[in-house]
């Protein structure tokens, strides 16, 4: 059984999201899996690195499947490349170790949320940001941002009540910045459910002036609803993973 890593993108406006789901083929492992599966003439079941939400884009998603077919990765690149939607995009496929696993074997994964920070028309840009015409104090964003860094409890920051694994997680850098357009970098061993947004609406929150930054360490192992607001999906991009 040979194994295969896809190194991927995608634009996720039209998706309900990586995670195959039953009574639909309109997420990206479903789409993949079925285009694949097209391909190679067998059952296809692929693993990512992570799961994005509805709406949310991938850069730098990593998958790795396996397979039963000898045919060769390049073959299985340019057949994906011709059968794929637009919005979904392939950069290179390759033979790996039959020990890669492309969720498990990942130390490092960083988001990009973008903000247009701006009353101006934002034609082009408008399904990869979230529009918020209001101006933000980006200095105390940077401020709160700090605090994120290192390991903590993030439950506060689960979008999922059920959640029964452990919250904790090591954050390694938050990077604000720009102007009319926001950057917040996020680069972290894990990221639990909706963690990310949270984060987001949280720091928007600080760059209204309705949270102090020095607020933050006290959302550490608090409940949901002390942290800030699920930020839109269309904002945020799985930019890039590290093995």
């Amino acid at each position: 059984m040979r194994n295969l890593r896809l190194d991927m993108c995608y634009d996720g406006t039209r998706y309900k999201g990586w995670q195959r789901l039953p009574g639909t083929e309109n997420t990206i492992q479903g789409k993949l899996e079925q285009c694949l599966s097209k391909i190679l003439g067998e059952p296809i079941e692929v693993t990512g690195s992570g799961r994005t939400d509805a709406g949310v884009h991938a850069l730098g998603q990593v998958v790795n499947f396996h397979c039963e077919s000898d045919m060769v990765p390049a073959e299985i690149l340019s057949q994906l490349r011709r059968y794929l939607p637009e919005d979904m995009g392939i950069y290179s496929c390759k033979e790996v170790s039959p020990r890669f696993h492309a969720r498990l074997k990942a130390k490092e994964k960083t988001y990009l949320y973008r903000i247009w920070n701006s009353d101006k028309p934002c034609v082009f840009r408008r399904k990869y940001v979230t529009v918020l015409p209001e101006k933000l104090n980006v200095k105390a964003m940077q401020e709160a941002a700090e605090y994120f860094c290192g390991e903590h409890d993030f439950s506060a920051f689960c979008g999922n009540p059920k959640f029964k694994k452990s919250t904790v997680r090591f954050v390694r850098s938050v990077k604000i910045s720009g102007a009319e357009e926001i950057q917040l970098q996020f680069t972290g061993n894990g990221f639990i459910h909706n963690q990310v947004r949270i984060m987001v609406g949280t720091l928007i929150e600080v760059g209204r002036g309705e949270r102090d930054p020095k607020s933050i360490p006290a959302l550490f192992g608090a409940k949901r609803a002390e942290a800030g607001f699920l930020a839109p999906a269309q904002g945020l991009c799985l930019q890039e993973v590290t093995y």
